[in-house]
């Protein structure tokens, strides 16, 4: 068998496994609990609370210390609209 027949079999033969890989069907999805659905949404509220008050105290801090720094300088600011 030559080089050009073994890339055209390898070939033909990849061709088959991705279509068939694509044609194959996934089994349904297990029915979600409602409980663990609900704990599960309180745990990401909870977890996007702390971000945002995290970032608001990040915030907060970056700003102190824009002012802290530019109180120690003599050139003007320049206003934005």
């Amino acid at each position: 068998m030559n080089a050009r027949t073994f890339l055209k079999l390898t070939t033909a033969m990849l061709a088959c496994c991705v279509v068939g890989m694509a044609s194959a069907k996934l089994p349904a999805p297990p029915p979600v609990d409602p409980a663990k659905a609900e704990e599960a949404k309180k745990k990401a509220a909870d977890g996007a609370k702390k971000e945002a008050e995290l970032l608001s105290k990040a915030q907060d801090r970056a700003a102190e210390n824009y002012k802290k720094t530019l109180q120690g300088t003599s050139a003007p600011v320049a206003k934005t609209k």
